[in-house]
């Protein structure tokens, strides 16, 4: 009697499941694998991929109701007052970060001292100089919000470069001696 050939070695299962996910079109556990750790890798490198691929898309124009990509005239403007002292939803945070109209913003082409958690004095000082200073330049009449590189920052925050009469205000806060431009990377204020 010859002996009939077992139905469920690994070698008849997996060439039955490769067979199965041909007929119907799918992808082998591998290829899934595959495709999942490269969108992963893609995902890592280039968080931003989308709205540099299609930024007309990926983000809002003012008629949603948020700022302007490129806004050729000053057209934004709001009463500014101080975030931790109940400032409301428009309202500076420190001299690089504001809230207006709902959605936090970092000025994107500037840096400035810190004022939460300062590292001496003299930077906290010089923090709450140019968070003063900010508020009085947002305050003074209509801006427009450009991005320029990223859209966002790892925090979430909406990257954007304040202009008013074609001259960025975190350039003028640089000339006052309140700010650094930014190179990418912070450094220390003490």
């Amino acid at each position: 009697m010859s002996r009939r050939p077992d139905r469920f070695t690994p070698d008849r299962i997996d060439t039955f499941w490769r067979r199965e996910a041909a007929r119907r079109g799918g992808f082998s556990g591998k290829t899934l694998i595959f495709v999942l750790a490269m969108g992963m890798m893609i995902g890592w490198q280039a968080p931003d991929w989308w709205t540099r691929l299609a930024p007309e898309i990926a983000m809002p124009t003012a008629s949603t109701g948020t700022a302007p990509s490129n806004a050729s005239a000053d057209q934004l403007s709001a009463e500014f007052g101080y975030c931790h002292s109940g400032g409301g939803t428009n309202c500076v945070v420190d001299g690089d970060t504001f809230w207006f109209r709902g959605e936090k913003y970092r000025i994107a082409d500037i840096d400035t001292p810190e004022t939460h958690g300062p590292r001496c004095a003299e930077e906290g000082a010089l923090g709450a100089r140019a968070t003063s200073r900010l508020q009085q330049l947002m305050n003074a009449g209509p801006f427009s919000l450009e991005i320029e590189g990223r859209a966002t920052d790892k925090y979430g925050r909406a990257l954007r470069i304040v202009m008013r009469d074609g001259r960025s205000i975190g350039g003028q806060l640089v000339d006052e001696g309140l700010a650094r431009t930014w190179d990418g990377r912070r450094h220390p204020w003490c």
